[in-house]
């Protein structure tokens, strides 16, 4: 193993629990969660109240304005997966974002026209009204005391809040409560949401319908209207969630549950172990030359049949049995020359669909039972559209920018996008986002996930790796430095110390371009010991970041 890996893997000694544990990119939230377990709550129970807490303490992800996914797996092994991505408004339209020169606009990512009909509430009370323990009002009530009651800001919620309030000033909401219409909040000083708090005590006793009708609804359609957005009370009477079947795979022995699609992020991920099967990289090396040139051509392909088929099952046909057949991975593994990098533009591919940006965040949960939650969940953008529901306190999203604005043309991430993804009524974006279960012999093995729009797949891709393959703890699995492909641009994203000079000199030989760059995602893992403990990875790449359990 190569020197700056092994001094990154240091960083951090990896939390151990005997029962339950629960990581997110917010300690407060993870304790709500972990609270609610020493309660006799479910995995279930701490997943909705760590998701209701995130929204009140993480404003800049955690949401009840969003959508998102999870994958749960009981004791025994039952396995689900939960869609509650938002879908596009009943007003929606294929060029709805183009000027009359047919260029995009901003209005995709920036103020009400943005949000698709959020689905956050909805997938928490049919995950609980199913799977859950305790009272729905008992798993909800601690984020609305938060909300009340308030919490020291860290110095990066405090530079968030500024940033996002200075630079959205013509949305009244944001400016008055996130901004404090211009006396902007300090680190160590307290806040207090109250207009948050009514709207969860809303949710509190009504349930879904406390957000979906009446006055958290209103609330929302009147903050459409101003603002040329498109939502209507019709819109989010009529939301659902979509219980899926998880998909599944296997790699070295260890069985894997994740997110089919909308998720692009499962499909991709059982496609490239699918490739790698047969390929010893325990031998090969950590972040060694050969193990990197390998497996960013493994991504290369897989993102670019990303790309040609993935979309929203209930509007494309989606080839998974065919992407996901052992010979045509083993077909695909066929074409990687290990001397060599393929230049994309001759890598089979087809138009690349949307992705979530870096602003999703992700929590694991395994309870005393051995039932376990991996949910990733997003605005999108960091702090979504922008736009805070005036009389409600919370962000809503903008992910109408994951669809196609316009076909064949690059978004502002470079990204081309495609056909399959565009606009229309009722359908969901497609995403990244990749929350993973695995098992080994029939028992929980390990809980993973993390935001980070695109470098999601690889993030889980590489932190699995680190245990399965090449030992690493819980911690230092998502310590150690990543990289990232993505098919186009053309190019290996690398984390600072990911690297020796020698390992870059000879990828650059095989003909790949290296860009560097800062942290990527926000990876944070449970992985089940020998004896039934819990070791905690929670990913210091976010500073508020934190765990509980017992």
């Amino acid at each position: 193993m190569i020197a700056t890996a092994l001094l990154a893997l240091q960083i951090g000694a990896t939390q151990r629990y005997q029962k339950v544990a629960v990581v997110s990119d917010q300690v407060l939230a993870s304790k709500v969660g972990a609270d609610i377990l020493r309660k006799g709550g479910n995995a279930i129970d701490a997943a909705v109240a760590t998701g209701f807490a995130l929204e009140v303490v993480h404003p800049a992800a955690g949401n009840i304005g969003g959508g998102g996914f999870m994958v749960y797996r009981s004791a025994k092994g039952e396995t689900f997966a939960l869609d509650y991505r938002e879908t596009a408004p009943g007003k929606a339209f294929r060029e709805m974002y183009l000027d009359k020169n047919g260029n995009p606009t901003s209005e995709s990512y920036l103020g009400p026209k943005a949000s698709g009909v959020p689905g956050t509430v909805a997938g928490f009370y049919a995950a609980h009204q199913k799977y859950g323990k305790l009272k729905w009002r008992d798993v909800v009530e601690p984020s609305v005391q938060l909300a009340e009651r308030g919490f020291a800001i860290s110095p990066s919620l405090a530079d968030g809040l500024k940033d996002l309030a200075s630079k959205n000033k013509q949305f009244k909401g944001t400016w008055r409560i996130f901004g404090r219409s211009g006396n902007f909040y300090k680190a160590g000083e307290t806040f207090r949401q109250p207009e948050l708090a009514k709207t969860l005590e809303r949710i509190r006793d009504k349930g879904q319908s406390g957000f979906y009708e009446g006055e958290t609804a209103q609330a929302i359609v009147d903050t459409m209207n101003p603002g040329n957005g498109i939502i209507t009370l019709q819109d989010l009477k009529n939301y659902k969630p979509e219980w899926r079947k998880a998909l599944t795979g296997s790699y070295q022995g260890y069985d894997i549950v994740t997110m089919p699609p909308p998720s692009s992020g499962g499909a991709v991920l059982l496609m490239m172990f699918g490739m790698l099967k047969n390929d010893n990289l325990k031998t090969m090396g950590f972040n060694s030359a050969a193990t990197v040139h390998l497996e960013a051509e493994t991504m290369r392909r897989c993102f670019a049949d990303r790309a040609e088929y993935m979309g929203d099952p209930g509007f494309v046909e989606v080839p998974l049995l065919k992407l996901l057949d052992p010979n045509y991975l083993a077909k695909r593994r066929s074409e990687i020359d290990l001397d060599h990098a393929s230049p994309s533009s001759l890598t089979k591919s087809g138009l690349n669909l949307g992705n979530e940006k870096q602003q999703t965040t992700h929590f694991s949960i395994v309870d005393a039972d051995g039932n376990a939650v991996s949910n990733t969940y997003t605005l999108n953008d960091s702090y979504g559209s922008k736009v805070t529901v005036d009389k409600g306190g919370f962000l809503l999203n903008n992910e109408m920018d994951d669809f196609t604005s316009k076909p064949g043309s690059p978004n502002r991430y470079n990204l081309i996008q495609g056909e399959a993804n565009a606009i229309k009524p009722g359908k969901r974006p497609l995403s990244s986002m990749t929350p993973t279960i695995l098992s080994r012999n029939g028992k929980l093995f390990m809980v993973v996930g993390s935001p980070g729009g695109p470098t999601i797949i690889n993030t889980v891709f590489e932190a699995i790796l680190n245990v399965t393959v090449h030992n690493m703890t819980a911690q230092g699995a998502v310590t150690a430095p990543r990289f990232h492909h993505q098919w186009l641009p053309d190019e290996i994203h690398y984390e600072p110390f990911a690297f020796t000079n020698d390992t870059l000199a000879i990828l650059k030989s095989k003909g790949h371009t290296l860009v560097k760059g800062g942290g990527q995602g926000s990876c944070h893992v449970i992985v089940i010991g020998a004896n039934g403990e819990r070791y905690v990875g929670c990913d210091p790449r976010l500073s508020t970041a934190g765990q509980d359990g017992y």
